[in-house]
């Protein structure tokens, strides 16, 4: 009962959030506006991440057991969407992103004693200990999560989509573990994120007005996934491994990794927007932007499903680290002859129609 009061709660307040936000975003110009980039219609409120972490506030505070970790958690979530909104408001450089970001981080780590320090049998010869590395492997990992779920709010649904799956996973990881508290969490967050899906998508039947995640969304979403990633794959009572968590992330892990690489391959900052993300790929094929949500998210489930499936049956970490690089090698190979991909499969479209 517990569970489902705490859950109906998230989704409950983040909604009225919604509602709530809307015409007060519009009022102080947080908004994202069209450009060169960016091609919506209208001034979009940048209000989804500030009400799915209104919703798990409340909802944490009401329901669930109190205790440092929790209210350190508390102050770094109201703390990082604190600099999303200002980054959403003012486009903070990325040096002070950076900055703020780490410093957060470091509530986290230090707060809790909260790290990644052992990375499992990754290799096949014993196990991997960082040791006190696990602390700037902390920081990095939180960057990249940030940076992950930032990268791929390029349609509609998709970062809804993929923080859902991520988080349901974890929610399934720590429930397979037998351990309902910590698995209550991240349903927690993937219900408070629905609200913000239905209005992003514009359902049902287009009755609600868009709004966006916006950088405290994403920022939100990076803090919360690594602090579940440490908690759950660290300790003597870990809930699962840490090679799994790289397939509960696998699909805005592997996007992120794969761009960043081809615009420094290009002498280009890794943070230059551009239009080469799998969903651009997937729209240059003739895929409209949901079928390529529906697509990429589905592919993102099976991705956490053998993740979950590998953990359960507790195959070598070995062996799902070669798997999860074999997966990333193809998603490269693909980038990389993305224009030989989009000719084929509309040859075959054009062939069968």
């Amino acid at each position: 009962m517990d569970i489902t009061l705490s859950l109906f709660t998230a989704f409950l307040c983040s909604f009225l959030s919604i509602k709530i936000l809307k015409p007060l975003a519009e009022q102080v110009g947080l908004v994202d506006k069209p450009n060169e980039r960016k091609n919506h219609v209208g001034h979009i409120p940048l209000v989804g991440g500030i009400s799915t972490f209104i919703g798990v506030l409340i909802a944490s505070v009401l329901w669930l057991p109190h205790s440092s970790e929790l209210r350190i958690y508390i102050i770094a979530s109201a703390m990082m969407v604190f600099i999303g909104v200002l980054d959403d408001k003012y486009d903070l450089s990325v040096r002070v992103r950076l900055v703020g970001q780490m410093l957060i981080a470091s509530l986290m780590i230090f707060g809790v004693n909260a790290y990644i320090a052992d990375l499992g049998d990754l290799i096949g010869f014993g196990g991997i200990n960082l040791g006190w590395l696990g602390i700037p492997f902390t920081y990095l990992a939180m960057l990249g999560a940030i940076n992950a779920f930032n990268m791929v709010d390029g349609i509609d649904g998709l970062v809804g989509s993929l923080s859902i799956t991520t988080f349901t996973s974890l929610a399934l990881l720590f429930l397979f573990n037998s351990d309902k508290q910590l698995a209550t969490f991240p349903l927690m967050i993937a219900t408070a994120t629905f609200p913000y899906l239905l209005f992003n998508l514009g359902l049902p039947g287009g009755r609600f007005k868009k709004i966006f995640m916006g950088d405290a969304g994403s920022m939100f979403i990076g803090l919360s996934v690594v602090w579940l990633l440490a908690t759950g794959s660290q300790g003597d009572n870990a809930a699962f491994r840490p090679v799994t968590a790289l397939w509960v992330i696998a699909m805005p892990l592997m996007d992120m990794a794969a761009i960043m690489y081809r615009r420094m391959k290009k002498g280009q900052s890794p943070f230059k927007p551009d239009r080469d993300h799998l969903h651009h790929i997937f729209m240059r094929a003739g895929f409209s932007a949901r079928q390529s949500l529906l697509i990429i998210t589905i592919l993102a489930v099976v991705l956490a499903g053998v993740g979950i499936v590998g953990e359960l049956l507790n195959a070598s970490d070995w062996l799902m680290f070669v798997g999860f690089l074999g997966v990333f090698v193809l998603y490269c190979y693909s980038l990389q002859h993305i224009w030989r991909i989009v000719s084929f499969i509309r040859h075959n479209v054009t062939h069968e129609q």
